[in-house]
């Protein structure tokens, strides 16, 4: 795919495409932008409708998490496998990252004791939901033996204190 190409298919001059994306990259990063937003937009509904317990909220976090792993249909780890090495990727995964344990922080430190939910505990939170998510998306388990494998560990670290 080029941007050339784009411009082609998409009945616009090439300059409209690369004023737009600037690079092959640029395009890439900016459908994997689209794809991020909506996903975290579904959760932060889902939490803000949620019951605010720690349980309520681990299982919209557990959920939302492996249902957007399993919602990336082809395109998605088409676009991150286009994008891997590259600075654009590197910085949206970061962004991405520091995003979630944001979203988790503030769902979950109302409810925990003081001091007990690091910025450690956070990250093995985003670890286990990535294996897990891995895990179901290659049909090593089940979708919902990942969501509530991932419901206990973000409950057990929630809890913990």
């Amino acid at each position: 795919m080029t941007l050339g190409r784009l411009a082609e298919r998409a009945g616009v001059t090439k300059p409209v495409v690369y004023d737009h994306f600037e690079t092959r990259n640029g395009l890439l990063a900016a459908l994997y932008k689209d794809y991020d937003l909506r996903q975290t937009a579904m959760m932060d509904a889902a939490l803000a409708s949620c019951e605010p317990t720690p349980s309520a909220r681990a299982r919209v976090i557990a959920s939302a998490y492996v249902g957007c792993v399993l919602t990336e249909g082809r395109e998605i780890p088409g676009v991150r496998a286009a994008l891997a090495g590259a600075p654009e990727m590197d910085a949206l995964k970061r962004g991405y990252q520091a995003g979630f344990i944001a979203r988790c922080r503030a769902a979950l430190q109302p409810h925990a004791e003081e001091h007990c939910l690091t910025l450690a505990a956070f990250w093995g939170i985003l670890g286990a939901a990535d294996a897990l998510s891995d895990a179901a998306a290659r049909g090593d388990i089940t979708e919902d033996e990942a969501v509530e494998e991932l419901y206990r560990i973000i409950l057990a670290t929630a809890c913990r204190g």
